[in-house]
């Protein structure tokens, strides 16, 4: 299993009247998430694009237990249970400051050939850097 955690602070931006994080919002705290955590591994996503792999987002599931507010501090924990294949499947969780579980949910991407915009099998490079973390 991988699995990494980073902080953000909510932005201004982020909230709306009431302070509150729009709701679309998680699934770009899901991305910080995944690609840090991608990144702490040594497989950042800007090196698999400049080897032509791209990972689109092909299904994405959130569920809100509690807000977040502007200017919360939020811990954002990104998994991987399972040695990805074609796909790659992400778990999430975000909680506040106090350790309030705030929203979870997964996202499943797939490898992409970004030249022939096809799927493909996770590359071999890819797959050395996350086998370590699977028996």
């Amino acid at each position: 299993m991988i699995e990494a955690t980073t902080q953000v602070r909510v932005r201004y931006a982020e909230t709306d009247m009431m302070g509150v994080v729009y709701n679309a919002n998680y699934a770009i705290y899901f991305e910080v998430a995944r690609t840090e955590m991608f990144r702490k591994i040594g497989m950042p996503y800007a090196e698999m694009e400049r080897n032509g792999v791209r990972l689109p987002v092909i299904d994405l599931h959130c569920r809100y237990y509690k807000s977040a507010y502007y200017d919360d501090l939020l811990t954002l924990t990104a998994r991987v249970k399972e040695m990805p294949k074609v796909k790659i499947v992400f778990e999430y969780e975000i909680r506040n400051e106090a350790g309030d579980l705030l929203a979870d949910g997964y996202t499943t991407l797939a490898f992409m050939d970004i030249a022939k915009q096809r799927p493909i099998k996770m590359p071999e490079y890819v797959e050395r850097v996350i086998s370590k973390y699977f028996d």
